[in-house]
């Protein structure tokens, strides 16, 4: 229900949440710009294997981590003030970036852009929690916000190759920086600044053992997706998790915790969390397929399979903002119950896909992310309506992290699955007189597959590309079957957990009034 008492949001608040789009924008397409600038880059600066690899992840690790510790950051000095910040580090990364001459410099220059990705994320989430107040206007506000972020990282990979068909690659980078000058010069105009009245010491140790706990556990994770499961992953995943122990222990016992107590008061919250990582894991399985699948499989071109890619995504945009507007006019648990089960029937239909089905293919993708984002939409407007306000920013940061944790747990589990079938299918199809150099090659991922297939003289590469194209789709249907079940049962949690929370539509604690500097 509404909060009557609650003011509405004019003109001038409609108008700064446009500005903070920007950035959540930029640090959501800043996920995918790269995938078609890395061969370029790999070229240009002598980049190794290795150090490709961090090119791509450093990011993504220095978001994650951080999140937790600027989140309660922003609480404590102000939301406005440390999103400023981060646009600062923001784009002066990317123009150190777009003009590094090594590997070194542009791995570095990522870290950074990561750190402030870290402080834009939930500055940004926190903010609109504090300028909408009414409970119909910030659902809107935040559904417009998921839509937003799911349709950067599509953007992103698209944008990334439209400007390398014109322009040297580190215009990939520099697109930020306007950005971030526009975001510096409207934000103290239009958006007030939020904070915690009464904020308490910071709480230094928690910072590393917040870091210990996310970074271990993702980066193992990922791993994990990529080369198979291994021991000293697993170690890693455990490590991770061990701190992460000690991490929560002390949030239950401090008083001036990272992570206030307060938030988890109303079982809602957590139940939104949850719920949200649920579902990035079922997101992140269906795109570690379908990207995948319209490059290497029906053989698009990457800025081709951005582009088709792109198709899904537009509905996303419009999906996100009703959905909300659905929760609040009946029952959340039954919305978000209903995401659930047609991200599953999107499964559903991807797990009746060929090697030639770009239009099944498509209309699956588009009914998953549909679903998904009616299930993210509506469960984080339900997060940040039940944290105090005072702790919005830390409130975001917990949501975000959720998020990535579930981004990479779904790589892993749908990626670990996928593999396993493509390997042992990939392996009974070759052709026996294959070197075993080429053979390995073929065996590791669908893409060594085509890169072989390339170099073999017409039948015989022919056989492999078939044999591989056929293994990566029956791995795709395979992991499919398994997402459909876990949104299945993810649907069941929805109705019965969140059923029993109770009212989730309003907070615990007033509205702040702004403070304004």
């Amino acid at each position: 229900m509404t909060n009557p008492s609650a003011p509405l949001a004019g003109r001038r608040e409609w108008t700064a949440f446009v500005v903070l789009l920007l950035p959540l924008l930029l640090v959501s397409m800043d996920v995918s710009v790269l995938f078609y600038a890395v061969p370029v880059i790999s070229e240009d600066l002598g980049v190794t294997s290795t150090q490709q690899l961090w090119i791509f992840d450093v990011y993504a690790f220095a978001l994650a981590g951080l999140l937790i510790t600027m989140g309660s950051l922003g609480d404590r000095i102000g939301r406005r003030k440390l999103l400023m910040a981060g646009a600062v580090a923001f784009g002066a990364a990317s123009v150190a970036a777009a003009y590094a001459r090594d590997a070194e410099t542009l791995i570095a220059a990522r870290a950074v852009l990561g750190v402030g990705g870290a402080t834009l994320m939930p500055s940004t989430m926190a903010l609109v929690r504090n300028m909408f107040r009414d409970d119909k206007q910030r659902s809107k506000a935040v559904g417009i916000w998921s839509g937003a972020m799911a349709g950067g990282i599509a953007l992103g990979s698209v944008v990334g190759g439209v400007l390398l068909e014109h322009f040297w690659w580190g215009s990939v980078f520099l697109i930020n920086v306007p950005a971030m000058v526009l975001l510096l010069v409207l934000t103290p105009v239009l958006v007030p600044e939020f904070k915690d009245p009464r904020p308490g010491p910071f709480d230094l140790l928690s910072v590393p053992l917040s870091m210990g706990a996310v970074l271990p556990v993702i980066y193992g994770l990922k791993q994990i997706a990529a080369d198979g499961f291994s021991l000293p992953m697993a170690l890693c995943v455990a490590a991770g998790l061990a701190v992460g122990w000690l991490f929560v222990r002390r949030q239950r016992t401090r008083r001036d915790a990272m992570i206030s107590r307060e938030l988890f008061r109303h079982r809602a919250f957590g139940l939104g969390v949850t719920v949200n990582t649920l579902a990035s894991v079922g997101m992140m399985g269906s795109a570690y397929f379908t990207t995948q699948y319209l490059q290497s499989v029906l053989g698009k071109s990457p800025l081709d399979a951005a582009l088709w890619g792109l198709l899904p995504s537009l509905a996303v945009a419009a999906v996100a903002p009703l959905a909300t507007t659905a929760a609040q006019k009946a029952d959340k648990a039954l919305v978000i119950a209903a995401g659930f089960l047609m991200g599953a029937a999107g499964y559903g239909l991807l797990a009746l896909s060929d090697t030639d089905s770009l239009a099944l293919t498509l209309a699956a993708a588009a009914l998953i992310s549909c679903g998904i984002v009616s299930v993210m939409a509506p469960a984080s407007d339900m997060t940040l309506a039940t944290a105090p306000p005072e702790k919005a920013g830390s409130a975001a940061a917990v949501l975000e992290t959720g998020q990535e944790f579930g981004n990479a747990l779904g790589m892993a589990v749908f990626g670990s699955v996928g593999t396993a079938v493509y390997r042992r299918d990939v392996t009974d199809a070759l052709p026996a007189d294959l070197p075993q150099g080429t053979l390995e090659a073929v065996r590791e991922t669908l893409g060594g597959a085509v890169g072989v297939a390339a170099r073999l003289p017409g039948r015989t590469g022919g056989a492999v590309l078939g044999a591989a194209r056929e293994a990566f789709t029956h791995g795709m249907v395979v992991a499919s079957v398994g997402g459909a079940v876990l949104l299945v049962l993810a649907a069941l949690l929805s109705v019965t957990a969140l059923r029993r929370a109770g009212d989730t539509s309003t907070a615990a604690a007033p509205e702040p009034a702004p403070a304004r500097l």
